[in-house]
């Protein structure tokens, strides 16, 4: 193939696509170009693809007898069925779970946490407030100008300047 042979042909795709992957990682949120709901043309399965293609057609190549059609065909099925495990076992777990560990003052408003620091009447405590990205613990006042003791249920009611107004969380129990 344009007087080299197959070997060195597959040799180069990979060195050169596994250049561009590289690249790809560095520049993955300027280059990210993918189209909702067509995966196949994202960069990173597309690179992926390419990669495991020409991956396998030279390891082909070099160890099996067989015509070069029918290697390049195997590799492509290969190619494919990698692919879509990298996609779907990989890529879109991790696309997934990007979720942002950063929160708002404004989002933390109708959240109930513990006092562990006690709150005085017209002073500050502390309290912690568990979420789905783990603990976060913020000053604390009374919204009532009530003392809040220890490990007591609160409610955030609003956020003023980074500090949490919270009032004691009364759960109401259901009759049934």
């Amino acid at each position: 193939m344009f007087g080299y042979s197959i070997e060195t042909v597959y040799l180069t795709v990979l060195i050169v696509i596994g250049c561009c992957t590289i690249l790809y990682l560095f520049f993955a949120d300027v280059a990210d170009v993918s189209i909702d709901g067509l995966p196949f043309l994202d960069p990173a399965v597309i690179l992926s693809f390419i990669t495991f293609t020409s991956a396998a057609g030279y390891v082909l190549e070099r160890f099996l007898n067989l015509a070069s059609s029918i290697i390049f065909i195997i590799a492509l099925v290969l190619s494919s069925i990698l692919t879509l495990l990298l996609y779907y076992f990989l890529l879109v777990p991790l696309r997934s779970a990007e979720v942002s560990l950063a929160y708002t003052d404004e989002s933390l408003e109708g959240q109930s946490g513990k006092v562990i620091v006690p709150v005085p009447i017209d002073g500050f405590g502390e309290i912690i407030i568990e979420t789905a990205n783990g603990i976060i613990s913020k000053r604390a006042a009374s919204f009532h100008h009530v003392e809040i003791p220890y490990d007591t249920q609160i409610l955030i009611i609003e956020m003023r300047n980074g500090t949490a107004m919270v009032a004691i969380y009364e759960k109401e129990e259901l009759q049934l």
